[in-house]
């Protein structure tokens, strides 16, 4: 027994059945223990749910200083995203999260250097730093609270729903749904992937060098 694997079975559970389900009694009947063991470990349930952020954001990738500034920053955004999707309840949490610890703190600091040790003015980058939190977390919010399952239940689900829809009315809707349906092509990455890139390339036209 030990803190991390403490805060490893509560990102397990909530991986599994949602932060909802976290509580102390449930987190010690899955490691096996009376709930007061999980004391010697941690403070309370908020000490788990900050330990859970921690791990969490450990996780993202942070590419060496050396790397040129734009792919750096878009690998970190890739992972981060994976990571946020593979736990549905980690951006939500994240934002809760009051205290602000040493993972987030170098994440954060990261990003920040990046952009300014690639010539980015303070301004630029405090909003630059702003706009590419709010289209990671964003994203990931939206994306995780629409979740309707598989592929297989979406194309289901639109198909019985165009059924009905009155597509002469509104065909862009129309084609809209009809898009979701669509195999994706082995080269495009997503709709995140897409923002991410307008971001990106805006920030790379503000560039001194530009």
């Amino acid at each position: 027994m030990s803190r991390e694997r403490v805060l490893r079975a509560a990102i397990d559970l909530a991986d599994r059945e949602g932060i909802g389900a976290l509580t102390m009694r449930r987190l010690a009947q899955e490691l096996g223990v009376e709930a007061m063991t999980l004391y010697y470990y941690v403070a309370n349930k908020n000490d788990i749910l900050a330990g859970m952020v921690d791990l969490v954001t450990g996780e993202i990738e942070l590419p060496p200083a050396s790397d040129d500034w734009k792919a750096a920053i878009r690998r970190m955004a890739i992972t981060e995203y994976e990571i946020l999707t593979r736990h549905p309840w980690a951006a939500s949490l994240i934002l809760s999260i009051k205290q602000v610890s040493g993972p987030r703190i170098r994440y954060m600091n990261w990003i920040l250097g990046t952009l300014r040790e690639a010539g980015f003015s303070a301004d630029q980058t405090d909003h630059a730093y702003h706009a590419l939190e709010s289209h990671i977390m964003g994203f990931t919010l939206w994306e995780v609270g629409m979740d309707i399952g598989p592929r297989e239940d979406l194309v289901a689900l639109a198909t019985a729903f165009l059924k009905e829809f009155p597509a002469d009315e509104y065909p862009y809707l129309t084609e809209h749904i009809q898009q979701h349906m669509k195999e994706r092509r082995p080269d495009d990455e997503g709709a995140y992937a897409f923002g991410l890139d307008l971001i990106l390339d805006g920030l790379e036209r503000l560039h001194p060098a530009a």
